[in-house]
């Protein structure tokens, strides 16, 4: 599947790589990382180097026990941040990490080629539609709740049924509206319990059936360390596990704060694929 995102292109015959920046002071791990725009690019060069096809942005944390920031503050954060990067990464792919349709749209309109929305839609009627206009990938991520209550006793009946359901909704809004540059994610761990997110995992090929492209995002998360007894600093191995068997099972981008060791993993299941 091959999706065009101003004059760029997103092929996903093979998995790609979505790398993490957070402009938050509050992200699980990497929260309150860059002091001025010249370290946010220093970083971006360096995903670049080891491989990232996306740099993703958020400037609004999602983390379980989040409070959520207003429309004004978000905007702050990243305007001049992404004109500082697009300015000077004009080939890269620029995803943002927002729910805002206006946020979104603003953000096209300073050369932004993706959309990443936590909420799917259910947190800004206007999302679908404005998609719709922009014409650019968009990041369709499953939530139950919202940040601040979503890790709260959350219950399924079948999460995998149940998920499988609300993306499949989702998805005919979209198609109906003409747009059909949609990427499915999971949402590992929002709204979800160890026990759900490893059911997901396990099943993911059931999202894949959809054909559309399935983003994993388990990079550090509390499903490595509830396991393990790591913790956000010490859970890349556990990572790199689950990125291998979430490329097993059909991942076709995986969103990552460590691009080199996501590499090798799509490296190795790749070449385990094709021998």
């Amino acid at each position: 599947m091959v999706y065009q995102a101003n004059q760029k292109t997103l092929n996903f015959e093979q998995p790609l790589i979505m790398a993490i920046v957070n402009l938050t002071p509050d992200s699980f791990y990497d929260g309150g990382k860059y002091d001025t725009l010249k370290d946010v690019l220093a970083d971006i060069s360096q995903k670049i180097k080891e491989g990232a096809h996306i740099i993703d942005i958020g400037a609004a944390s999602s983390r379980p026990g989040a409070s959520e920031i207003d429309e004004i503050e978000e905007w702050e954060r990243l305007e001049k941040t992404l004109a500082g990067i697009r300015k000077e990464f004009p080939n890269i792919i620029l995803s943002v990490d927002t729910y805002r349709s206006s946020i979104a749209k603003r953000s096209a309109e300073l050369g932004v080629d993706m959309i990443n929305d936590i909420a799917a839609g259910n947190k800004d009627s206007k999302m679908f539609e404005t998609m719709a206009q922009l014409n650019i990938p968009y990041v369709l991520m499953h939530m139950k709740g919202d940040p601040n209550t979503m890790q709260k006793d959350p219950v399924y009946e079948d999460v995998v049924a149940e998920v499988k359901t609300e993306m499949e909704v989702k998805i005919k809004k979209l198609e109906a509206l003409g747009f059909k540059k949609i990427i499915i994610d999971p949402g590992f761990g929002f709204g979800k319990s160890t026990a759900h997110n490893f059911k997901l995992l396990k099943h993911l090929t059931e999202l894949v059936n959809f054909n559309y492209p399935v983003l994993v995002g388990v990079s550090r998360k509390s499903m490595v360390n509830k396991v393990i007894n790591t913790s956000p600093v010490t859970a890349l191995n556990g990572t790199t596990v689950l990125h291998t068997i979430a490329l097993l099972n059909g991942a076709k981008l995986l969103r990552v704060h460590d691009v080199n060791e996501a590499k090798q993993a799509i490296e190795l299941v790749q070449y385990y694929k094709n021998v």
